[in-house]
């Protein structure tokens, strides 16, 4: 399962969605996202599913490899789905026990689905592209408007791209400890949810102790090369819009547009 978990980590690969500048990749993310909170109908998910196949095609990254992170999510998912089916009020179809699906419940809970399962894939698209170097250069950049603000932007950019860098790095520790625990005779696997959340006490004490030491050695690592915030810091690699990155914001604001009038049909 801790393997299945995708977010945070980068698939190298050639292809045009690697290469589009990190603000392109961070601002479609974000209206992507928003986009499938206003669908009303059948038309505006099929849009979203489409947008999005086209976008996997061109990133070249294997799509069993991002569905793989949605086994992550999966008990998440089946709950809302759950929730929305049995708890929506409107037209009875059946019962369950003293449990009613109704008509609205089911076209709900279809749709919160969808939109879940788009929401995971298309964000793992932007991360799967996106180095956390580049990261932290785009959302510098396009927060750098809070700076008069007096708003760290350098600051929060960098500990928003360390946090989603080291998911990844502790789910990788935690896979280590789980198997050298279970070599030693650890059971993680039988009994009832209870037991099973107990016995993963143990990984806690090592994990945390990981984590402490790699938090230090990273800060030791930034003070040894000087690093003293974001104040008068140059770029080896500044961010500069290119024609892709334009035909890229034409082809979102494109979506947008038609995702707009389809899902907002009756």
């Amino acid at each position: 399962m801790l393997r299945d978990i995708t977010l945070g980590q980068y698939y190298q690969v050639e292809s045009v969605i690697h290469r589009l500048d990190p603000r392109v990749k961070l601002g479609g993310t974000l209206l992507y996202i928003l986009s499938l909170f206003f669908f009303r109908n059948f038309l505006g998910y099929l849009s979203a599913v489409l947008f999005l196949g086209i976008l996997i095609r061109l990133s070249k990254v294997p799509f069993r490899y991002m569905v793989k992170g949605m086994k992550a999510v999966l008990l998440l998912l089946v709950i809302t789905v759950l929730f929305n089916l049995f708890l929506t009020p409107g037209i009875p179809l059946w019962s369950v026990w003293k449990l009613t699906v109704t008509k609205e419940g089911l076209r709900t809970a279809a749709f919160m689905a969808v939109r879940l399962s788009l929401l995971i894939i298309g964000s793992s698209v932007m991360t799967l592209t996106t180095t956390p170097n580049n990261l932290t250069d785009g959302m510098e950049r396009m927060l750098r408007f809070l700076k008069p603000f007096k708003v760290p932007v350098h600051e929060v950019a960098m500990m928003m791209s360390i946090a989603l860098r080291f998911i990844p790095i502790l789910l990788e520790e935690t896979d280590k400890i789980m198997k050298a625990q279970i070599a030693r005779g650890a059971d993680f696997e039988s009994g009832n949810l209870v037991r099973r959340a107990k016995a993963m006490v143990p990984l806690l004490v090592p994990l945390f102790v990981s984590a402490f030491r790699r938090a230090n050695d990273l800060a030791m690592a930034m003070e040894a090369r000087c690093y003293q915030g974001g104040d008068g810091r140059t770029k080896m690699k500044p961010l500069v819009y290119r024609k892709r990155d334009y035909v890229a914001y034409a082809s979102v604001a494109a979506y947008l547009a038609a995702s707009i009038w389809l899902g907002g049909l009756k």
